[in-house]
């Protein structure tokens, strides 16, 4: 009976609940209560869909994390439109990037990331999860985009994750 009163996921469920309260027309009591219920119900109709609990050992790395994707995305976005509006042709090519991460949940951080980043974009993972197909706009070879990518995210996520 008490392990149906916990929180399965609670990242998932503290999220939830900081999100809710930033829809909400400001910090009420309802809200308040409403944003605790759906962040406590919402991870209990989803547990089926979780294989194991995401394993964020250094949660604490986060922020700076997502300041640096930030700061990629800014970057990556002039490159760009820097790129469209030059007379230069794009080198674009689809790069197998092999894997170093194992968790589930890290490597769907890395695709996202790969994906918000202007010019990348994460096409499929392989069926066994140890590679990722990556379209890369402009790219000079496949290792420079695999370099890249490992030092810039992997390397950053494989810190946290494992």
């Amino acid at each position: 009976m008490l392990d149906r009163l916990t929180f399965p996921q609670p990242w998932l469920s503290l999220s939830l609940f900081l999100i809710w309260q930033f829809l909400s027309e400001g910090v009420s009591g309802g809200s308040v209560v409403l944003g605790l219920v759906l962040a406590w119900a919402i991870p209990q109709m989803t547990q089926g869909f979780w294989p194991e609990r995401p394993s964020l050992l250094k949660w604490w790395r986060m922020p700076g994390y997502l300041v640096h994707v930030l700061r990629d995305i800014v970057v990556a976005s002039f490159d760009v439109a820097a790129l469209i509006l030059s007379a230069r042709q794009p080198r674009s090519a689809f790069v197998v990037y092999p894997l170093e991460l194992t968790d589930p949940l890290a490597i769907t951080v890395l695709a996202g990331t790969i994906s918000l980043t202007p010019g990348t974009v994460t096409v499929d993972v392989s069926d066994d999860h140890k590679s990722l197909l990556i379209h890369a706009l402009d790219a000079e070879t496949d290792e420079e985009v695999i370099h890249s990518i490992r030092n810039r995210y992997e390397r950053r996520l494989l810190e946290m994750f494992e």
